[in-house]
């Protein structure tokens, strides 16, 4: 279960071994058991005895902006990096071994991307035909991906950008195939959001950081490290690269949400500026969809384990990469 406080003025408080949130209408009293994170909005606030609290118990705590993008976040010292970690994982980064990492986290968001255009439901021939054109191009850029050579990542980094945002233009393009015509949207937008598909993008990405984030940290992993993503001063650019892997996740549920019109004019609300913004309906129709797919059970290599499982061990196994590599 996940707490979520993203209503101005909710407070979090500690009653002796449960957590007590006090907001407008009353109070309520939340037990420990169960509880693996706690989200904070702006406009919320946690006591230092509920914060300690999580701290004993191992449960996340992180504070995120409007967008749903973690900020911030308190975890127990015992999450604290081995060194032999993180050497390895600094060796690691400029080794060959790199390359091929990254080439294979960039070339499974591609599939991934294909997989998606061919599980949805097709309006027509017409459609089918785009549809398959996209495939195959998205499979030309996984092809020129794989045969790309270099030494340590910077070498291929400016290739890699260019084909992996060619294929993601191609992607975002057809998605729209399958959209009503008050849902299409001209491109990726980010900060701001230009439209409401991008909104509940950006929200449902914010919500993949943090869960990525919080398994790179409990795994001894330094998210400040990246391989692909370097240039971030001061920003966990690794949590960049490995969220490539899974991103689809989010575009499903999105795309589910918006092909299904499950949001309204009272999830969000459109500033002077132009930019598209979640309200506390939207947020909380964004999180539970995201909640409940990412603890539905899959298989991946043979392993029955629930998405947000699955994230848990890649980033165990990374670590024992780092760890091992010599």
């Amino acid at each position: 279960m996940e707490l979520i406080l993203n209503t101005f003025g909710t407070t979090l408080t500690k009653d002796n071994d449960a957590f007590v949130v006090v907001h407008s209408d009353g109070k309520q009293r939340i037990p420990t058991d169960g509880l693996k994170s706690i989200q904070i909005g702006k406009g919320a606030q946690i006591s230092s005895d509920a914060a300690m609290l999580a701290i004993e118990m191992e449960i996340e705590v992180f504070f995120v902006d409007n967008s749903g993008k973690p900020i911030g976040r308190i975890w127990s010292s015992k999450y604290g990096s081995v060194s032999t970690i993180r050497r390895g994982q600094l060796d690691f980064s400029f080794s060959k071994q790199a390359v091929s990492w990254i080439k294979e986290i960039i070339m499974q968001k591609i599939e991934n991307q294909q997989a998606l255009l061919l599980s949805l439901i097709l309006r027509d021939q017409q459609t089918e035909k785009q549809v398959a054109k996209a495939v195959r191009r998205l499979e030309d850029y996984r092809s020129k991906i794989s045969l790309t050579e270099g030494e340590v990542v910077p070498d291929i980094a400016p290739t890699l950008r260019g084909w992996e945002g060619a294929a993601s233009r191609i992607y975002f393009e057809t998605l729209n195939l399958f959209l009503k015509d008050d849902f299409r949207f001209s491109g990726r937008s980010q900060h701001p959001a230009t439209d409401i598909v991008n909104c509940m993008l950006n929200y449902a990405y914010g919500i993949l950081y943090g869960k990525i984030e919080g398994a790179l940290i409990k795994s001894g992993i330094d998210p400040y490290v990246g391989i692909f993503h370097r240039d971030d001063y001061n920003r966990p650019v690794l949590v960049f690269d490995v969220i490539e892997r899974y991103r689809v996740w989010a575009d499903y549920v999105i795309m589910s949400l918006a092909i299904q019109q499950v949001i309204n004019n009272d999830c969000y609300s459109i500033k002077e500026d132009g930019s598209y913004w979640l309200e506390n309906l939207g947020k909380r129709i964004v999180i539970q969809s995201m909640n409940d797919y990412l603890d539905e059970i899959i298989n991946i290599r043979g392993l029955d384990r629930t998405r947000i499982t699955h994230i848990q061990l890649f980033a165990q196994d990374l670590a024992q990469t780092f760890k091992n590599f010599k």
